[in-house]
């Protein structure tokens, strides 16, 4: 929605998190190894692409999870079903628009981890966060699993978000009628996964 190992490294990953507004943890999260898969649907189908991270850091206490931070860059949302065809520039434009995420006005989301809770078995958590969406703040609840892949930290998360409660109402029939099968759900999903440095 994340497994990450943060060090306090070098001063410069700590400037870059404290400008992207994460305060260092344990971990810093490696941007370029991490991703947010998106899917959104409709009646008719449905769409994925990717939103970049900008920043992350995860705050551990005996080698568990106690909390953290972490920030999408809502400017870099891509579609990845559509690749090379003129209707995935179209669609992307639309997605950073007014009529969903505004990347203009609100280039980042931010999701802050508010409890953490153990499921007994090792690297198994249940997660609350506030997510921080178009300057609108709400709970998310989901489940996060940590891993280790080529030696490095890992954390997955399934995230599902009603972008209704974000101000995101473009084709939702919960605010319009008659849409048909033009007809968008509010729900949609992340897939995180957060690399450690």
């Amino acid at each position: 929605m994340k497994k990450l190992i943060f060090s306090f490294l070098t001063a410069s990953a700590m400037t870059f998190s404290a400008i992207a507004g994460v305060s260092p943890g344990d971990g810093v999260v490696d941007v370029e190894k991490s991703v947010v898969t998106w899917t959104g649907k409709k009646v008719t189908g449905k769409h994925t692409g990717t939103i970049n991270l900008k920043a992350g850091s995860l705050t551990m206490s005996d080698g568990k999870l106690t909390g953290g931070t972490f920030v999408m860059d809502m400017t870099s949302i891509t579609n990845l079903d559509m690749a090379g065809k003129d209707g995935a520039a179209k669609l992307e434009g639309h997605l950073k628009s007014a009529d969903f995420f505004n990347a203009e006005e609100h280039p980042t989301a931010t999701l802050v981890i508010t409890d953490v809770v153990h499921r007994g078995t090792e690297g198994s958590y249940k997660i609350v966060g506030d997510l921080t969406i178009k300057d609108i703040t709400k709970p998310v609840k989901f489940n996060a699993q940590f891993t280790e892949e080529g030696g490095m930290k890992v954390a997955m998360a399934n995230v599902t978000v009603d972008r209704s409660e974000y101000n995101v109402r473009y084709g939702s029939g919960s605010f319009f009628e008659n849409l048909g099968d033009k007809t968008i759900y509010d729900e949609f999903d992340l897939e995180i996964k957060l690399v450690l440095k």
